[in-house]
């Protein structure tokens, strides 16, 4: 039986990073929130640099596990294509076991910049939608994880997720779920059958508004709300305002350091839910599960690229020892 400390599920992709030049490029508003990425119309617009790198949620989580020195396997889908191989050929690297299938073409994702420190991603999903239970059937009989971090995944390969979470549970494994925005829109009850089986929920503010059907103010009040839907744990991060966690029991709060500029974003949610559930399969207690979460997402976003600077072990370690911030805790009545 193969035996990991954690296995990912979630896309794979080939990340390609475009910059032009941002004079040429405004942010305009179509309303309350929304706001658009505007170019010049009828014109060419010439590329500054191109950066080529892997990416997908479930690759860029399972970066973080290998690196934390934590025997890790990734569950997904890839084409049998040069970006596919490519792929393979990074998880080999960062020794992290691919135990999932090839199909026709892998996912592709170009990251257009801005002026805002933020991105535009435009992505063709690819295979990653077509996991089916039966192409891994033989891999998830003999699956023995401690734990199970679940991303992105959509359509067929949703419906294997659910499988695969059913299984790891069975085994006494526990599972940890980052749902997307697509995810969200759909609400509690399209996503109550994997709640289930979920025990480390993690999500943004956004989604969480999405997921409870209003965008409270109040983050306590979507904590309880999506606490009651079944995970022991809720995460919700919010950007620059930080993190809250809730456990049934208290309430956690840390906020970023923000010593290091912000660069690009891309990945920041994969580093933070990776980095806190990387120090809890450690069994270490939630508040520096918490720290390291943040300190892994601050690094990612100093850097083009979801993975540039994911921290190894080493770098953890002299980090928390170092970071003197305050988690302030709540106890759920006050």
């Amino acid at each position: 039986m193969d035996s990991y400390d954690v296995v990912t599920m979630g896309s794979a992709t080939q990340d390609v990073f475009v910059k032009t030049n941002t004079e040429l490029v405004t942010i305009r508003h179509a309303g309350e929130q929304e706001e658009l990425l505007a170019f010049p119309l009828g014109t060419k617009i010439l590329i500054n640099e191109t950066q080529s790198m892997i990416g997908g949620g479930g690759t860029n989580s399972a970066t973080t596990f290998a690196r934390q020195d934590l025997a890790t396997g990734f569950l997904g889908k890839v084409g049998d294509d040069p970006a596919g191989r490519a792929v393979l050929d990074f998880l080999l690297k960062e020794r992290i076991a691919f135990l999932g299938d090839t199909g026709d073409q892998t996912g592709y994702s170009v990251i257009l910049d801005s002026q805002e420190d933020d991105r535009t991603i435009l992505t063709f999903k690819g295979c990653n939608d077509e996991l089916d239970k039966e192409s891994i059937a033989h891999r998830l009989a003999m699956l023995d994880t401690k734990w199970l971090y679940c991303s992105l995944m959509l359509k067929t390969s949703y419906a294997t997720m659910l499988a695969v979470m059913r299984t790891v549970k069975e085994r006494d494994g526990r599972v940890a779920f980052n749902p997307s925005t697509y995810q969200a829109k759909q609400g509690i009850g399209a996503l109550q059958a994997a709640f289930d089986h979920t025990d480390v929920l993690i999500l943004n503010r956004e989604e969480a508004g999405l997921l409870v059907g209003h965008q409270s103010t109040d983050v306590k009040e979507l904590l309880r709300v999506l606490g009651a839907a079944g995970p022991e744990i809720v995460i919700i991060t919010d950007g620059e305002r930080g993190a809250w966690l809730y456990n049934h029991e208290t309430f956690l709060a840390v906020r970023p350091a923000m010593t290091k500029p912000i660069v690009e974003t891309t990945g920041a949610g994969d580093a933070f839910g990776s980095g806190f559930i990387a120090r809890l399969a450690r069994n270490l207690p939630v508040e520096k599960a918490l720290l390291l979460a943040m300190l892994n997402a601050e690094h990612v976003i100093a850097e083009y690229g979801a993975k540039n600077h994911i921290l190894t072990a080493e770098e953890a370690d002299a980090l928390l020892a170092a970071d003197g911030r305050e988690i302030v805790r709540e106890e759920p009545g006050s």
